[in-house]
């Protein structure tokens, strides 16, 4: 199934007869078992006689989804979303963003989106860093329990120093006793 969304703006500044033509398709894959649309290109007319073509294979979500994201276009500051179909017509000469972009070519039940497929990856650069830098810390971790747990006293090096017995001084009441045992057996 094909489907064309246009989107008719008329004279907008230097441009006339402006339109914006989504082309979608809608196709069943077996792998998934269910229908998925997918928007194939995005043509810019105007001037009546004028077109621009960008080419969108990564615009895809699941047939009973509408397809979400934050920006659909063709700069290369943003994921790159929209192709240029070829250098030799005009669409070399724009660049088009979609911002805050939700499409739903079928299965269209109220005047609301369904659920959306969003282009948002679950690996987006931040969470990647953390990841990341959750690793370096754990393994600086487990480096530091190992250096722990095999920590041993060093005494190879020391002196080994002969064993000096030092007694207590006692206290004067046994030094007496004790003179006195001496004295009487003398």
């Amino acid at each position: 199934w094909k489907l064309m969304l246009s989107l008719k703006f008329g004279d907008v500044e230097d441009l006339r007869g402006l339109v914006i033509r989504l082309q979608m398709s809608n196709t069943f894959y077996e792998s998934a078992g269910q229908n998925w649309f997918t928007l194939d290109s995005v043509h810019i007319h105007y001037n009546w006689t004028h077109e621009a073509t960008f080419n969108a294979s990564e615009v895809y979500a699941p047939a009973t989804s509408s397809y979400h994201c934050q920006h659909v276009s063709s700069q290369h500051k943003y994921d790159t979303l929209l192709v240029p179909s070829s250098h030799t017509d005009t669409s070399a000469n724009w660049h088009i963003t979609f911002t805050d972009f939700q499409i739903q070519a079928f299965n269209v039940m109220s005047d609301k989106f369904a659920s959306a497929s969003d282009c948002a990856t679950f690996l987006t650069p931040a969470i990647l860093m953390g990841l990341v830098t959750s690793l370096i810390l754990l393994l600086v971790l487990a480096y530091a329990l190992h250096m722990v747990v095999h920590l041993k006293h060093i005494d190879r090096y020391e002196e080994h120093k002969a064993m000096v017995y030092f007694p207590r001084r006692l206290s004067k009441a046994l030094e007496r006793a004790r003179c006195q045992r001496l004295n009487q057996v003398v």
